[in-house]
């Protein structure tokens, strides 16, 4: 049946084709030793000598190398750049979204897939996802605080793990492995800019390891700052009239940003074999976007012309401020290992709006606004226990069980009265006393699982999960996985695992009321807490957890020590999947009933569960490398990863909706969740290094993708689109310099078709997979010991 069902993925037959094309190359790639085959991994297995070549599921290794070697300083960018699975798009004009932006792994939501840091369970972020991008709806775990700097690696498990790590792994697991040990240290200097001449950047970080004396401690530190990019079109909109007519009055790009990063991570050995473990980090992030331009006519029609004589510009000023800390014990008694381990972080956002004004204050309103802030907490303690028992089979058996408390806490935090009263500040009216509270809730896990070598060609692996949470109740996961060595070049492996993702506090409290682009114009719109009495009016019913179903199997191919292959066909079905829903323009009798409650909008919107998907696709990887003796060697990757989400069911539309002719979830919110994602993308990347100097190419070509509209008539479909990205290095005595063009081509995504670019002024779509800055340059230069 399982096969029956993979069979059915498009383009799977000539995956396979293609992975037996690339397996059966020349025999000359043999060397001597091997590359990537005996690296041991840590994602998706509790054993401590299961290297990559052995892993029961797929997993992508991201050496820090790779990650330095991208011409970009966010770790979610790079990811994108070398992964196929992963999509990170670089929406504008959206808000908080441009400031945090939601990176999705196989097509999934953003927060259906969990990371941790050295293994442990990483924070969410604050800021919710509310506008129209990819990713609306979630509020995932901000990746970019992460300072390059201070990793060693990147495992991406690309399979279900809930019941490995708990909520969020329905899409896969991303492990961020840090630097270890008081050996080696770095410092590094990069500058950047677009091909136009935005878009500057500048960054130093630094890396150094220290001795103790028993133990070791490392510390690593970046501080940078990114100018805006803009590609907005020329504004078309409003009468002769208006002064700036025919001018590019709107930024669309990338924000303005300075960000500050600071990780410590140590190990000291204590009595007894006892060692005492953690890390520390903290980042902030200050970023300058702005809002939709307020013409001359706007201005002068909400008494505000006085201030802004040719119109103005609305500017959303924020700060992002996340903090982490790990501490743990770990050692050995009565044959078992041990890990205790104490896991807390935060996550907040603050928001003011400038260039902007109340227009119920007329010519004397401020013309800045505190307009309040978001915050996120987890505090959990982790204990783990392991130990290998002798069952009579090949090998021994692990065995590793453990129990997780977990306390979380979300806030919303009002903004000062004149950025929220009277219709609020332009641009981003501040969080009403209403929107604003703390809310809390725990829960409680405890978990099981067990490894072994069955035989000398065939490893198992089953884990069991069940987790009471105190707002929705009890949700269990299971997990069966193996691999079989059909001979030393040939082994099948495959996973059957079920999933669930908890309602976040932020899909389940989060409120707010802001101006939105809808339809081509721009409308107050209220996110309604599901709770709520407005929520409730519409509809709404609490909150479920969702629930996964995940099936793959896969075949890996190592034909010489230096080559391997591997194909993954894969399908996750999830039930009720927690979506933001339609902007519900309101008829005039739901206007008036939610006037009552103070809420003066146009349009309403809440979090539901009403959607079942199904998402097919493959993942083929090969990479090789070839020595070429005394000319050096080189390095070559094939990836493609194929997603295809379709839907299942949608529920029943509410009978309040019904009658007053609205939907729930209208086609425009079922394209976000299946066809908004690139289908497929192809990378081919090949890196020479010859005594001291090194090149590296990359191709990578986006499959299409859908944005809706409303109206069908408005729907645009984006074509594939191929990247080129070449890069040169040298490197002796500890010095490294680093210089690359991204983008070689300048290539960018379609123009948005005029319907849909408001007076021409959306250039571009924030959906678009590689952005939309073309040809960018970076060089490079550090030192290391």
């Amino acid at each position: 049946m399982i096969f029956h069902r993979l069979r059915s993925i498009p383009f799977a037959p000539r995956l396979l084709a293609l992975a037996a094309a690339v397996a059966v190359l020349p025999a000359a790639a043999q060397t001597t030793e091997p590359v990537t085959l005996q690296q041991v991994v840590v994602t998706g297995t509790r054993r401590v000598d299961r290297t990559l070549a052995q892993s029961e599921s797929p997993v992508d290794v991201i050496s820090a190398a790779d990650l330095q070697r991208a011409g970009t300083t966010e770790l979610a960018a790079a990811l994108a750049q070398l992964l196929p699975s992963l999509n990170f798009p670089r929406p504008s004009l959206t808000d908080a979204s441009d400031a945090v932006r939601p990176a999705q792994l196989r097509g999934l939501s953003p927060d259906q897939t969990l990371v941790l840091v050295d293994g442990k369970r990483r924070h969410t972020g604050a800021v919710v996802n509310i506008n129209g991008t990819q990713g609306r709806g979630s509020a995932p775990t901000d990746l970019n605080a992460i300072p390059i700097s201070a990793i060693d690696h990147v495992e991406v498990l690309r399979d279900g793990a809930a019941a490995q790590y708990g909520s969020d792994a329905i899409a896969g697991v991303i492990n961020i492995v840090l630097k270890k040990g008081a050996k080696g240290g770095s410092v590094s200097a990069e500058i950047g800019a677009t091909d136009r001449g935005d878009g500057q950047r500048g960054q130093l970080d630094a890396s150094l390891g220290l001795d103790l004396g028993g133990g070791w401690l490392r510390l690593a530190a970046e501080v940078g700052h990114q100018q805006r990019t803009n590609r907005a079109g020329v504004d078309t909109r409003d009468a002769a009239a208006e002064p700036r007519k025919g001018q590019v009055n709107n930024r669309l790009g990338d924000p303005d940003s300075t960000q500050k990063s600071l990780l410590v991570n140590g190990q000291f050995e204590l009595a007894g074999g006892v060692q005492l473990y953690g890390n520390a980090s903290v980042n902030q992030r200050d970023t300058t976007s702005a809002a939709f331009w307020r013409t001359q006519a706007t201005a002068a029609a909400n008494g505000v012309a006085s201030l802004y004589p040719e119109g103005f510009l609305p500017l959303e000023d924020s700060r992002t401020r996340d903090l982490g800390l790990v501490l743990g014990l770990r050692g050995q008694a009565a044959g078992w290992q041990w890990d205790v381990s104490l896991n807390h972080g935060e996550n907040r956002f603050d928001i003011a709006v400038s260039n902007t004004a109340n227009y119920s204050l007329g010519a004397a309103s401020p013309t800045r606004f505190d307009a309040g802030g978001l915050r996120n907490q987890q505090t959990l303690v982790n204990v783990d226990a392991s130990r290998e028992l002798d069952w009579g089979l090949a090998n021994p058996v692990a065995l590793t069980v453990g129990a997780e408390a977990r306390q979380e806490r979300y806030e919303v935090i009002a903004g000062e009265l004149n950025s929220y009263s009277g219709g609020g500040s332009s641009g981003f009216p501040g969080f009403r006393p209403s929107d604003a509270g703390s809310h809390s809730r725990h829960d409680v896990a405890v978990y099981a699982d067990v490894e072994s070598q069955l035989t000398k060609d065939f490893s198992a692996t089953a884990a069991l999960r069940a987790e009471h949470y105190s707002d929705f109740g009890s949700a269990t996961a299971a997990k069966l996985s193996g691999r079989y060595v059909v001979s030393p070049a040939v082994a099948l492996r495959g996973t059957l695992s079920t999933g669930f993702r908890a309602p976040s506090l932020a899909q389940q409290y989060f409120a707010t009321t802001s101006t939105n682009l809808i339809n081509g114009a721009l409308v107050e719109a209220g996110t309604f807490t599901v709770p709520s009495a407005a929520a409730q009016a519409l509809g709404d019913t609490p909150l479920k957890a969702e629930k996964s179903r995940n099936v793959s199997v896969g075949l890996q191919l190592t034909p010489t020590r230096d080559w391997q292959t591997t194909l993954d066909l894969y399908q996750i079905d999830i039930d009720h999947r927690i979506l933001l829903s339609a902007n519900l323009s309101l008829p005039t009798a739901l206007k008036n009933q939610l006037a009552a409650q103070g809420l003066n909008v146009s349009t309403g919107r809440y979090f539901t569960n009403v959607l079942d998907t199904r998402t097919r696709g493959a993942d083929l990887v090969s990479t090789l490398r070839q020595d070429w003796g005394s000319v050096g060697r080189s390095d070559f990757t094939l990836a493609y990863g194929y997603t295809k989400n379709t839907v299942r069911r949608v529920a029943d539309n509410p009978a309040v909706l019904t009658a007053n002719g609205l939907t729930l979830i209208d086609r425009v919110t079922l394209a976000r969740a299946t066809v908004s994602s690139p289908k497929d993308k192809l990378l081919l990347a090949a890196e020479h290094r010859w005594g001291a100097w090194s090149g590296r190419i990359a191709a990578t070509r986006y499959g299409g993708y859908e944005v809706r509209q409303a109206s069908a008539t408005n729907d645009q479909i984006f074509s594939p689109a191929w990247l080129a990205d070449v890069s040169a290095g040298w490197a002796q005595g500890g010095w490294s310099v680093d210089a690359g063009v991204d983008n070689l081509t300048n290539r960018y995504p379609d123009r948005v078709i005029a319907a849909n670019a408001v007076g021409g002024i959306l250039a571009y779509s924030s959906f678009s997979p590689f952005g939309f800055n073309g040809r960018q340059y970076f060089a490079k230069v550090g030192y290391r010991w």
